[in-house]
């Protein structure tokens, strides 16, 4: 005969844990109660006795009431059979347990022996904390649970939680549900397939697939809690977080609805439909109340475009946001570096303004485009439609290429201040402005060496076609020379301050994730 076996996933073991532990207890102490008692009448209007299927049985009606061991149950008429000690009990049932716990339907079925009743009928449980009701309760007075298992309704303060199975521990006050499982207050509707409930706490623990909608917030998770007094929430197991355009998810997520914070731990993403911009790292922190969320540990925003997106990484990006919470600005702190296909760049820190599309980087900025890298003091980058249109070169404004022909050659412009122009991504013009310098080797069409233009002036104009320079025009007293290389000395072939950092320029998305801090420059 063959054997058969099956496997049940992590998570269906732990929404099933609630069930076995009822189970588990209600076998032990069912088999540690051995005492038995009778149910004994205190009061009937009225007693007739019969014997049906040569059983005894005694009819009460009006005004019945039996105690059992500490328990009183009450009625408009009853069937005790005293053989088997079991009571059917109907109209106006009431079941009082204590002062703070009685229970209510119309039929009752109840079992001395097991200490088990049955109550079917508009069945009501109240207790300090709760209002249960249903129209089939099973209420083991042994272990203290009551279970429906057909639908019913608790109503626990402003909190209403409605489920196709329940199991309520009245001496822990924790609910177990089960299937279609809603919990609405004046802040949330939250849907599950399981969940647990304490109505002392009134936290809310997550034992299933769980979504939590609230007024500008949606929020989904397949574990964790959530305290409904002072709405905050711990998310695990895909956990996620919609702000209107916003979306926040994690490894795990902490959720203070009333601060306006949410905090996400491992694989973090934000996300903002609006600017197509998503934020990844390890560690975010969202304060929806302050207008801002950063985030850290390999942190990297993207700003989406289907033809060419821009990959950013920095130690620490800050996005904040505006007064309808649309993304305002985005700062990216030390050890920052961008790619994108057409730019890529790194500096110590960025600014960029989602209003105009422009980034400022700061602190030894460098960017290279085409065969050329831009360095100065600050650097300031004009886009629109996802596009470079223009940029500006603040103080010792230094631009290089590698001259395509020689070994170590270099064509260079300097100068205090440049605006460079482009179109379709690529730079075509550069307006030079206060002691414009520049070393370039002229050659011809087959790339044989003419000579090294050595030119300085107040101001220039350079054109670039085919990433190649085209024409330079010299304004403010020029002074230019063509000098066979021979004749050049090799000391001047690098202008003052030259520095080529082509070896920390990123050639793909994943390369601005490497700081090298070979370059003493470069040294944070």
């Amino acid at each position: 005969m063959a054997l058969m076996s099956s496997v049940i996933s992590p998570q269906k073991k732990y929404l099933f844990l609630p069930v076995l532990i009822v189970a588990l207890t209600m076998l032990t102490q069912h088999a540690s109660a051995q005492k038995k008692t009778k149910i004994k009448l205190i009061n009937a209007g009225e007693l007739i006795g019969k014997t049906i299927d040569k059983a005894e049985m005694n009819i009460f009606v009006r005004d019945v009431a039996f105690k059992h061991d500490s328990t009183y149950l009450y009625c408009d008429s009853a069937i005790l059979n005293p053989a088997q000690n079991n009571l059917h009990a109907y109209g106006n049932v009431h079941i009082f347990v204590s002062d703070t716990l009685n229970l209510y339907s119309d039929v009752l079925f109840y079992e001395g022996d097991k200490r088990m009743a049955t109550m079917t009928g508009h069945v009501k449980l109240v207790d300090n904390d709760a209002t249960l009701t249903t129209d089939r309760l099973i209420y083991d007075r042994i272990i203290k649970v009551a279970y429906y298992t057909t639908g019913g309704k608790i109503v626990n303060e402003k909190n209403v939680l409605t489920s196709r199975q329940g199991y309520y521990h009245t001496e822990s006050k924790d609910l177990f549900f089960k299937e279609n499982v809603v919990f609405d207050n004046e802040e949330y509707h939250m849907v599950s397939d399981s969940m647990r409930y304490n109505t002392n706490t009134e936290i809310v623990h997550i034992t299933g697939a769980t979504t939590i909608t609230g007024e500008d917030e949606m929020l989904y998770a397949e574990a964790g809690w959530y305290d409904s007094r002072l709405d905050k929430a711990r998310l695990k197991e895909h956990p996620h977080i919609w702000y209107n355009e916003q979306y926040l998810s994690g490894d795990s997520i902490y959720y203070d609805k009333n601060a306006g914070i949410g905090e996400a731990f491992g694989n973090v993403l934000i996300k903002d439909t609006l600017q197509d911009m998503i934020i990844t790292g390890h560690y975010a922190d969202y304060r929806k109340g302050k207008g801002y969320a950063y985030a850290t540990d390999s942190a990297c925003a993207i700003l989406i475009d289907v033809a060419d997106s821009l990959y950013l990484h920095a130690d620490t990006l800050l996005l904040t946001f505006d007064t309808l919470q649309g993304p305002e600005t985005l700062f990216a702190f030390y050890h920052t570096k961008f790619y994108k296909t057409s730019i890529q760049g790194m500096c110590d820190s960025l600014v960029y303004s989602f209003s105009d599309s422009t980034i400022l980087m700061n602190g030894l900025p460098v960017l290279w485009t085409q065969d050329n890298q831009l360095t100065a003091d600050r650097i300031k980058i004009f886009s629109s439609n996802q596009q470079v249109d223009s940029m500006q070169m603040i103080n010792s404004a230094f631009i290089i290429s590698v001259d395509e022909y020689g070994e170590d050659q270099y064509n260079q412009i300097k100068g205090r201040d440049m605006t460079g122009y482009f179109e379709n991504n690529e730079l075509y013009r550069i307006d030079v402005f206060g002691n414009s310098q520049t070393i370039y080797f002229v050659r011809e069409e087959d790339g044989a060496l003419i000579g090294i233009n050595q030119a300085v002036a107040g101001n220039m104009t350079i054109r670039v076609g085919e990433r190649n320079v085209t024409d330079i025009y010299y304004y403010d007293k020029p002074d230019a020379h063509l000098i066979p290389e021979a004749q050049f000395p090799k000391q001047e072939l690098k202008l003052k301050n030259f520095n080529w950092l082509g070896q920390h320029r990123p050639l793909n998305k994943n390369d601005i994730f490497i700081w090298r801090t070979d370059t003493p420059a470069l040294k944070h």
